[in-house]
């Protein structure tokens, strides 16, 4: 069962979509939207998160710029849409929104549960940062675009976090791989894995990029680990 509920933030109230599992009392896992907005990539992915157990909630990012931005990567049109609201986007609020999010979805109905995060792209940075500056349970991260401009905010974290980057990803270079790499290969908690060959956004509902087996093998990996840190 799915529906959109209404957070309030820091700075204001925000939509979200949220699915449920069929246990009341499901652990949370927060999902990070790209720059596409709550469009049927991430409700697909709260809806599949949903069936393997957990109370899914995807947050509307870009609510303060354009509430209920819902694009594709179908189109140049959309491509250039969504990229102005990625320049407008200030990263410091969308880590406050996500906090926000991560609260809301530990107290949902007032059932404490614990509240892992999961993010795409825009919204891989944002779990990143997430599990590095504040208290979650599980972070994971999709190719999260920039993580190795905050590197330096993991230096103390010790949230359970897990990383995919893709080989050939056009938006995150080898330089900014190796960095991430070198920083966080080594830290027991953090678990990284490279997709070789796959581009950027291979784990994206009938995206132009999407590589089957790398992203079963991603989610594969995401469930396991959730389950394991979550419940």
């Amino acid at each position: 069962m799915s529906e959109t509920i209404t957070i309030d933030g820091p700075e204001g109230r925000f939509d979200a979509y949220l699915a449920r599992p069929a246990n009341p009392a499901a652990p949370a896992v927060v999902v990070m939207q790209e720059i596409f907005g709550v469009n049927a990539d991430m409700r697909a992915t709260c809806d599949e998160l949903a069936m393997q157990g957990f109370l899914a909630l995807c947050p509307d990012m870009f609510w303060r710029l354009e509430p209920g931005v819902q694009l594709s990567d179908a189109t140049e049109q959309e491509w250039q849409k969504a990229l102005a609201l990625y320049t407008a986007f200030d990263i410091d609020k969308g880590v406050n929104d996500a906090a926000a999010a991560l609260a809301h979805a530990r107290q949902f109905e007032g059932i404490g549960r614990k509240a892992g995060i999961v993010g795409f792209c825009l919204g891989g940075l944002l779990s990143y940062r997430a599990g590095a500056c504040m208290a979650v349970d599980a972070a994971v991260s999709f190719y999260g675009g920039g993580i190795q401009h905050h590197l330096e905010e993991a230096r103390t974290a010790s949230t359970p976090l897990l990383i995919h980057l893709a080989g050939d990803d056009e938006f995150i270079p080898p330089d900014a791989q190796a960095s991430i790499q070198q920083m966080l290969g080594t830290r027991p908690e953090v678990d990284i894995h490279v997709y070789p060959g796959c581009q950027h956004a291979f784990a994206r509902h009938g995206g132009q990029h999407r590589d089957d087996a790398a992203s079963a093998l991603a989610w594969q990996r995401t469930l396991a680990f959730l389950h394991r840190h979550l419940g």
